[in-house]
């Protein structure tokens, strides 16, 4: 469809140019977002049925076992990771509605952190979605905990912020979602082994297809004063599983800050209601460090890390003792459970979104066979998607600046050159939920 032939409405605010003023109502300049997704009825009951309490009882429960070490004992039933196991698997199985859990299970090699052959069991509950349930979302918090010694599976290791915190935040948000009809399907993980190599996301991660946004909550129980209503988000640029032929490409067209993962955390911070400020870090993870996350990407799914803005290492990877009159140990009484329910709150406003939208759109293409100062854009057209927007922004803006209502077309062409601007292409709901961006590669 070219701009002539679109409707007189649509074509009526499309700009000319990347310099003509933009029509009224429209953002303008860099920063300035196209549209901020406002909650409705059911998202508003869901953030609201998020319950502190039980956020706060699944953490002292956790911390309760004493150590969640990968190498303590797993048949013990009051201390070590076994009894964490089944205790969150019995918790899962008890929440009313839809919920599939089971354990997942596997052998893992000794490594350098596995000094033995070692099984290692991660805990899911899958909503499975009733129209696409082959379009998948990962929430994921690991359930092991560690002392100061990696390799210390007899201290106490409690565990409290690292990251029981991440647990009590997905088992939570399950619960709530339990009892909801979802057009995808969404998998809520306990995974062990992080501490140790990233081994359970990794066995999870292995076995997954389908899967178009992971999130992984890791560190995420308490805040500064002045931050506490911030979360940030890790979300990397060039995608980690990026072939030499699509660094070609990059290097090309660009495309640096715009990978899956930098448009699902565009996604996350268009979405408005939950109260807090979510802080994209451009960045795989934090520096020189990694997460549950990241054997996602390695697979080439989209994924990013939520962590609280301002970790404390006295309460972190640290023995539980008083030294020097500083209390070191990852104890609840550092957490700040109004602060976890926040950011639970944040994914499951994301979780809800994603699974009850379209799928981000697929094989979105720039036709090059034509020289020309206009841009044709073309993609796949899903049965389940209302409409399509085609948005873009200024290269030296970070987040989408413009868009164009297109309908339930395929294909669309912008008077504007792609060499100028950056493009891309989302799915819009019946329900007017909308999918994260895909950003269009050179079609032949």
């Amino acid at each position: 469809m070219t701009a002539a032939a679109m409707s007189p409405a649509v074509a009526a605010v499309t700009p000319t140019s990347a310099t003509q003023a933009a029509p009224a109502g429209w953002p303008t300049g860099p920063g300035r977002r196209t549209t901020q997704q406002q909650p409705d009825r059911d998202l508003r009951r869901i953030l609201g049925e998020i319950d502190q309490r039980r956020i706060e009882a699944t953490v002292r429960k956790l911390v309760s076992f004493g150590t969640r070490h990968t190498l303590s004992s797993q048949t013990d039933p009051v201390r070590g990771i076994g009894a964490a196991r089944d205790w969150i698997f019995r918790e899962l199985r008890s929440y009313p509605g839809q919920l599939a859990v089971e354990l997942q299970s596997f052998v893992q090699p000794p490594s350098p952190r596995i000094p033995v052959a070692t099984t290692i069991t991660n805990v899911l509950a899958t909503l499975h979605g009733s129209k696409d349930p082959s379009r998948i979302y990962v929430v994921s918090g690991h359930y092991d905990s560690r002392a100061s010694d990696p390799l210390d599976a007899v201290s106490d290791a409690p565990g409290a912020d690292d990251d029981a915190s991440g647990v009590a935040a997905v088992m939570e948000i399950a619960r709530v979602l339990a009892t909801r009809d979802v057009d995808a399907t969404i998998i809520f993980a306990a995974v062990a082994g992080e501490e140790q190599g990233l081994y359970g996301a990794a066995h999870l991660a292995s076995k997954l297809t389908g899967v178009q946004g992971m999130f992984t909550n890791d560190i995420v129980g308490t805040a500064p004063a002045d931050a506490s209503h911030v979360v940030r988000l890790f979300a990397e640029g060039v995608p980690t599983s990026e072939t030499p032929e699509q660094a070609a490409v990059r290097r090309s067209v660009g495309g640096e800050n715009d990978s899956p993962s930098r448009q699902l955390a565009r996604f996350v911070t268009d979405l408005a209601g939950t109260g807090m400020t979510v802080e994209v870090i451009y960045r795989r993870d934090r520096y020189l460090r990694g997460g549950d996350h990241i054997p996602f990407l390695e697979r080439g799914f989209p994924a990013a890390r939520f962590t609280e803005p301002h970790e404390d290492y006295a309460h972190q990877h640290q023995n539980v003792r008083v030294e020097n009159g500083v209390q070191y140990g990852d104890l609840p009484e550092f957490c700040d459970f109004g602060y976890m329910t926040r950011v639970a709150r944040v994914n499951a406003a994301a979780l809800w979104s994603l699974a009850t939208a379209p799928g981000t759109p697929r094989n979105v293409r720039i036709r090059t066979n034509r020289l020309t100062n206009e841009t044709d854009l073309v993609w796949d057209v899903d049965p389940a998607a209302g409409g399509y927007e085609v948005v873009w922004r200024p290269t030296e803006a970070a987040d989408w600046t413009h868009r164009i209502p297109v309908g339930a077309v395929g294909a669309h062409t912008v008077d504007l050159s792609k060499d100028n601007v950056f493009f891309g292409v989302r799915a819009v709901g019946v329900n007017g939920r909308r999918s994260p961006v895909a950003f269009p590669v050179p079609a032949p």
